[in-house]
């Protein structure tokens, strides 16, 4: 039987079926009764394209771990696992741009220890992909000398090096995760969230297999604004000043985004940080309290800096997908495929493009959007790929 958490996860059967598994072998273990050495391992490694539920599947594996019934979804265990407030679950979730071997190693240090509430003590580490040379090294020794009843969940894109170290990726067991189909997401916005079935379907298509991004298209209507706004790119290059002047508009419409997305947040986090620093106090030693916490303050500028860089490269990033979505539907429309197309409401367009551009025209910029993509990942200033990118689709 599956457990009942699990059905947070969107079209994994298979995913779903290798934690079920080590979770009955898992709970042998805890009951000190044997199991088969098939189920159950010490690290595993969740892969999978953005938008699949690599994070999701790591925190429902954890809830099921801690939870005495196998993952039922319902009990404190499983409630407090997933909100993230587990004594003996430590998540590693990076705000910035890397994760920085100081708190790996303080992370990994309090993971060796026994449990104190639950049956596992669990190291959840989100986007392991950003973890740096120094803070990699020392979750490997972690991960090569396992504390018993200790657990590592590694979330990452793929097993490529470049996504995670060959030694790390030797010692986890492997659970791909696959693009969720149109049809699953679309039915999870209408069981979950109560979607009309044509929003739920329109919705999932154009969230490209993204999970998250077809519940906000599906709920925010500003969301669907930022990409109406992205998918009128095409018309808009009509030579190269308009280009440059689309490039402005899309790195201005992400920091929008981001700072929509972080500053309630940021505010919060200060707030908090203050008020425990004594802020407002006037009693004896309040003034010399309020220089001692400079420094802390400004550390705490320095993380939401970095929070808000992220942010933004993640927003342009989805208007990326978002604009490569189109083309691809151009291409489609080309070759006279008979796929459904990305973005059914642009579909005029694109078929209106595809008998304007000959098909290696639409393939040169569809290139042009991926090779964006990877230049800004590897850390080119956004702006300047922005803007290299949009004269490579005005040129053709």
């Amino acid at each position: 039987m599956t457990p009942p958490v699990f059905a947070e996860l969107v079209g994994q059967p298979d995913a779903v079926a290798t934690m079920s598994r080590a979770v009955a072998a898992a709970d042998a273990i805890v009951r000190g009764q044997p199991q088969d050495g098939q189920g159950m391992t010490h690290a595993w490694l969740f892969t999978g394209p953005p938008g699949s539920g690599r994070s999701v599947a790591a925190r429902t594996f954890a809830a099921a771990l801690q939870c005495p019934n196998g993952g039922c979804g319902a009990c404190q265990a499983c409630h407090t696992t997933l909100a993230g407030t587990h004594a003996d679950v430590r998540f590693v979730v990076p705000e910035g741009l890397s994760i920085a071997v100081g708190e790996m190693r303080a992370l990994v240090l309090r993971a060796a220890s026994s449990p104190t509430q639950g049956r596992w003590q669990v190291l959840l580490v989100e986007d392991a992909d950003r973890l740096t040379e120094a803070a990699g090294n020392a979750l490997l020794k972690a991960v090569e000398e396992p504390p018993p009843r200790t657990v590592f969940l590694l979330c990452t894109p793929s097993t490529h090096p470049d996504d995670i170290s060959v030694t790390i990726r030797s010692r986890c067991r492997v659970v791909p995760l696959r693009q969720p189909p149109a049809d699953a997401i679309a039915e999870v916005l209408r069981r979950r969230d109560g979607t009309d079935d044509q929003t739920a379907a329109w919705a999932a298509a154009a969230a490209q297999g993204h999970v998250g991004r077809a519940r906000r298209l599906a709920r925010d209507p500003q969301a669907r604004t930022r990409r109406d706004a992205v998918l009128a790119v095409p018309r808009r290059l009509t030579g190269i000043g308009a280009a440059f002047d689309a490039a402005s508009a899309l790195i201005e419409a992400a920091e929008a985004e981001a700072s929509a997305s972080v500053t309630e947040t940021d505010a919060k986090e200060r707030a908090a940080l203050e008020t425990a620093l004594g802020a407002g106090g006037t009693g004896k030693g309040a003034a010399g309290a309020a220089r001692g916490s400079a420094g802390q303050l400004k550390d705490l500028e320095r993380r939401q800096r970095s929070r808000a860089t992220r942010a933004q490269r993640d927003a342009l990033d989805r208007a990326l997908v978002d604009l490569a979505g189109f083309y691809r539907d151009v291409l489609v429309h080309s070759f006279q495929a008979s796929v459904a197309p990305v973005h059914a409401d642009a579909d005029d367009l694109a078929s209106a493009a595809a008998e304007k551009w000959p098909a290696e025209s639409a393939l040169r910029r569809l290139e042009a959007i991926l090779e964006c993509r990877t230049a800004i990942e590897a850390n080119v200033k956004p702006r300047i790929a922005v803007e290299a990118m949009m004269l490579s689709l005005w040129r053709g």
